[in-house]
């Protein structure tokens, strides 16, 4: 009573919500301060606000309240089978291209677990906007979520055939500092390419950027126009790399550092069934990634 009471900052709407009394609701978080020996609640004719106490109470009190539910949810799916919200975020271009049919396909195998899907660029916010696995590409950084690698992912510096025969084959790095270059501008990419070499040296060139988009598609596009070089993730051009629309420019350098496909998912003491299914099945799934 008193987490719903904090919830809605009003004893009148936890009652409502709880199906009983306003004063039954008061009785009881007038006990539950007594039982304490704090105030845990400011109240006005207006409003009802934390107090310090109060705050730090509802803090424990609320994720308590949580843990219990997720148990409870965890027993049912035992019990029946895995149900309830699954909420997931992925890459525009890879989830649009690996995901959205087989996320269709774990949805028919699961017709209780209501999924909500976002494929969308932007980095998201995931404990905050409610997400329960997240799907991302690039180098693990620090992060207090829990992380499976599903897939390598290499970034491949390419171009098509037309750009090569105007501007010639590089065959070293330096070769390409006034190659015309497509550059992506989202995440902080920049048109520094850091490599390591084929001795295991690292270093960087600045490319030359003639062309710049927010997006894998316009990229590989206006690689294939032949504009000018592209650092593009393997997922992107792989089917473009086999019929050769474009070709992969100095092979022995390798892009660092290095990228991979990561199902994220913050921590939770219980994993409940249907992320945990869901996490299996995109491992499974990362297994038949064509350029693995």
């Amino acid at each position: 009573m008193f987490v719903e009471v904090a919830k809605q900052e009003s004893f009148v709407a936890a009652a409502r919500i709880l199906g009983v009394t306003g004063p039954a609701v008061s009785k009881q978080v007038l006990a539950l301060e007594n039982s304490l020996g704090v105030k845990l609640l400011y109240r006005t004719t207006r409003k009802v606000s934390l107090t310090e106490e109060g705050a730090l109470y509802f803090d424990r009190a609320r994720k308590a309240i949580d843990d219990l539910a997720e148990a409870e949810q965890q027993i049912q799916e035992l019990k029946h089978c895995p149900a309830g919200k699954l909420k997931i975020n992925a890459p525009m271009s890879f989830g649009e291209q690996y995901l959205a049919r087989p996320i269709a396909k774990f949805a028919g195998m699961y017709p209780d677990v209501e999924l909500d899907v976002s494929f969308d660029d932007r980095w998201v916010d995931v404990v905050g906007e409610g997400f329960d696995v997240v799907i991302r590409i690039g180098a693990l950084a620090d992060s207090s979520l829990i992380a499976v690698k599903l897939a390598p992912c290499p970034v491949i510096l390419c171009a098509s055939p037309d750009c090569i025969a105007k501007n010639g084959l590089p065959q070293t790095v330096n070769d390409i500092v006034n190659f015309p270059a497509v550059i992506y501008t989202r995440h902080g990419q920049t048109e520094d390419w850091r490599y390591i070499d084929s001795y295991g040296e690292s270093g960087s060139v600045k490319l030359n950027k003639r062309f710049s988009g927010n997006s894998a598609e316009m990229q590989v596009a206006a690689c294939e126009a032949g504009i000018g070089l592209a650092l593009l993730p393997s997922f992107a051009i792989w089917s473009q790399l086999q019929s050769g629309k474009l070709l992969q420019l100095l092979p022995e350098y390798q892009t660092d550092p290095e990228r991979n496909i990561y199902a994220m998912f913050p921590q939770n003491r219980h994993l409940s069934t249907r992320v945990r299914l869901f996490i299996d099945f995109l491992s499974e799934l990362g297994k038949s990634f064509p350029w693995r």
